[in-house]
């Protein structure tokens, strides 16, 4: 099942049942007015949604119309949490050998390393980003991440999967001229983080088959101003989604529609691979070449991050984003 928002003249938007061909949808109102309420309300609604996709895929539902990925709010417009892990060891490696810290610390920590980011307001999965600054070093983060149900305390990882819904892809945005700062007051992150976006669609872990095993065995395809930047696959994930349920978890419950992100997707073999994102193609060349040649992101700018099934079709729709100065 797949599942997307269309405008409404709400903040939550209205939840619609989408084919999966991403080509037509069906509203899904009469069952939950927005997503954030159908995670609120998941297993009554959850057999009326499915039966919705089901009645839409056999052409049997009526009020059916093209979805349109341009006009799609991020499945869920807000939520009342973001968390973002950083569980690709290549990642943390690279970024840590550049910037002088000792990578064993991070690479080797033994637990995951995750932040919780702000969640009241996303950005569409189409269309243009707002800074204030091409200065503060604008970067894109291509991510998988998954939403929640409501998790009990003390949720351990093999109880976890049962509570993972959706998932979805994330450029979770980034503001590199602040992280180096607050990394080291430990208060982060706050200035390094803008608004984060999400695929324009949001799919059951059932829709991606065999490839889904508590992460994701999929290649992302990022593309930066229409050319190749990365094709880093998901299966080199260091910690499970279960795993940070349970980590989230251990002395608190976890709200419905929380959203908890991967981290930036990296692998061990990214010179053939490429990266997620552009600060960890600028350590790599600190490291090789002794200096950064990839500069950062520029108003104009144009990102694309998509992940395609086993038969080259697109999944979740296409997180396509143009950087714009903000102006009030």
């Amino acid at each position: 099942m797949k599942l997307a928002t269309i405008p409404n003249g709400t903040k939550d938007g209205e939840l619609v049942v989408v084919s999966t061909d991403l080509a037509t949808a069906v509203s899904a109102a009469a069952i939950a007015p927005n997503l954030l309420d159908a995670m609120e309300r998941w297993s009554v609604v959850a057999p009326r949604l499915e039966a919705l996709a089901l009645d839409l895929a056999a052409g049997r539902a009526g009020g059916t119309f093209p979805f349109d990925q341009k006009t799609a709010l991020s499945p869920l417009p807000r939520s009342f949490q973001w968390l973002d892990g950083s569980c690709f060891k290549n990642h943390l490696r690279l970024m840590a050998l550049s910037q002088g810290r000792d990578p064993d610390i991070e690479v080797n920590a033994p637990f995951p390393l995750m932040y919780q980011g702000m969640s009241d307001d996303f950005y569409r999965p189409q269309g243009e980003v707002p800074l204030p600054r091409e200065e503060d070093g604008i970067d894109f983060e291509a991510e998988i991440g998954i939403v929640v149900d409501e998790v009990p305390m003390g949720t351990t990882a093999a109880e976890a999967e049962k509570h993972i819904r959706l998932v979805l892809l994330i450029n979770d945005v980034s503001l590199r001229a602040f992280v180096k700062r607050e990394i080291v007051t430990g208060f982060g992150w706050m200035n390094a983080k803008a608004s984060t976006g999400f695929s324009p669609v949001a799919a059951t872990p059932d829709e991606l088959g065999a490839a889904w095993t508590g992460i994701v065995d999929l290649p992302l395809r990022i593309d930066w101003n229409g050319e190749p930047f990365g094709r880093p696959s998901g299966s080199e994930m260091s910690y499970t989604f279960p795993q940070l349920i349970e980590h989230v978890a251990r002395a608190r419950k976890i709200a419905a529609g929380t959203i908890i992100g991967s981290g930036t997707v990296s692998n061990a073999s990214y010179k053939e691979v490429g990266s997620a994102c552009t600060a960890e193609r600028r350590s790599i060349e600190m490291i090789e070449q002794g200096e950064p040649k990839t500069g950062f992101m520029k108003f104009g700018d144009r990102v694309r991050i998509e992940m395609l099934d086993a038969d080259g079709r697109s999944i979740f729709g296409a997180i396509d984003q143009t950087i714009v100065q903000y102006r009030r």
